[in-house]
């Protein structure tokens, strides 16, 4: 997939059959939807685009507005994102800046500005709920004026369910809230997940005797965050069985290197021997959340963290045993790339 910030690119494809909105997750019905997309853009003969923006709408207005409260816990990374975009097979990506004059443009000035003389869209897919343009003025039948006037098609997509309940990003986040993983990993066809570079950090771990794999994000507000029994994949041929701590370490001093920052550590059960004190660093790994242990806890001592992080480690194997005497090993490594790959 093509991935290009700002439509005013010499390499974008001069047609395309387009989609818009913030794709946070990349749910089952995100998922359905491109699938429509990619049949559509296929029966054109013109490649599917994704248009998203970054930030969130909403994180921008919650700063203007000084609410950070207003802004929506965020589901996935950018990178993750545009991965599981390309999973889906989709051609190329748009990412635009959401801004000031992003914000105040027009309805009609981003139809013939971004969408037509920008993108040149022979199709356009929005969701049933899809506005656009200053103050949210823009709606589906102005949308489908335009393109019967400039000449192309528009296409409205109902709200996708699974057993009666709507398939959303609000829906993904309100699991994502409530630890419920199981949940999640419905609405998302797939298990929750978050990838990025390995981090050196204070190597506290170590000195504590859990050594860690540290994620760092800037600007990111996760839906989720607490402890975790986790699958990692990336370093080794197989996932390694871990303990993950995503959220602000409350019991280390908001003033430390880190800054009171979300960080991702995952603890490995086993260490692989080839890989070495120092063979993680720089690679790209992809955490699996599986099951939720409990939230952040805030400890008096390093040796409370010491004896909490033990006792996470016991729980975390009595987790995954659980998961080996329901299903033989095979099994379930099969059903796990199965559900990986099964988009919608």
């Amino acid at each position: 997939m093509k991935i290009f910030h700002g439509y005013l690119h010499p390499d974008l494809a001069p047609h395309c059959a387009l989609t818009i909105g913030n794709f946070d997750g990349v749910h089952r019905g995100h998922q359905a939807m491109l699938a429509l997309l990619k049949n559509e853009a296929e029966h054109r003969g013109v490649p599917s685009c994704v248009m998203s923006f970054e930030p969130h709408p909403r994180d921008y207005f919650a700063a203007l507005a000084r609410k950070p409260e207003l802004a929506p816990a965020r589901i996935a990374t950018l990178r993750d994102k545009l991965t599981e975009l390309a999973r889906c097979g989709i051609d190329q990506c748009v990412i635009l800046r959401f801004d000031a004059k992003l914000a105040a443009q027009a309805p009609d000035a981003f139809i013939q500005e971004v969408l037509v003389r920008g993108l040149g869209v022979q199709y356009v897919l929005v969701g049933d709920d899809f506005r656009f343009g200053a103050k949210r003025a823009g709606d589906y039948a102005m949308l489908d004026a335009a393109g019967e006037r400039l000449g192309f098609d528009v296409a409205r997509m109902n709200s996708y369910e699974i057993h009666e309940t709507r398939v959303s990003s609000s829906a993904v986040r309100d699991a994502l809230a409530h630890g419920d993983l199981t949940r999640v990993a419905s609405l998302l066809g797939r298990p929750y997940s978050i990838s990025g570079h390995v981090v050196k950090g204070r190597k506290l771990g170590r000195e504590l005797g859990f050594r860690t794999l540290n994620l760092r994000f800037t600007h990111w507000n996760p839906a989720a965050s607490g402890i975790f029994a986790v699958h990692v994949h990336g370093l080794t041929a197989q996932p390694l069985t871990g303990v993950a701590n995503l959220g602000i370490r409350p019991s280390l001093d908001p003033n430390d290197v880190n800054g009171g920052r979300v960080l991702l550590e995952t603890h490995c059960l086993e260490w692989p021997a080839s890989l070495g004190p120092e063979g993680a660093y720089g690679k790209i790994i992809r955490v699996e959340l599986l099951h939720k242990l409990h939230d952040e806890l805030k400890y008096d001592s390093l040796d409370a963290l010491k004896t909490g992080i033990a006792r996470d480690c016991n729980d975390a194997r009595a987790f995954f045993a659980n998961i080996l005497q329901a299903a033989p090993a095979s099994m379930h490594t099969e059903t796990s790339r199965q559900t990986t790959r099964d988009r919608i």
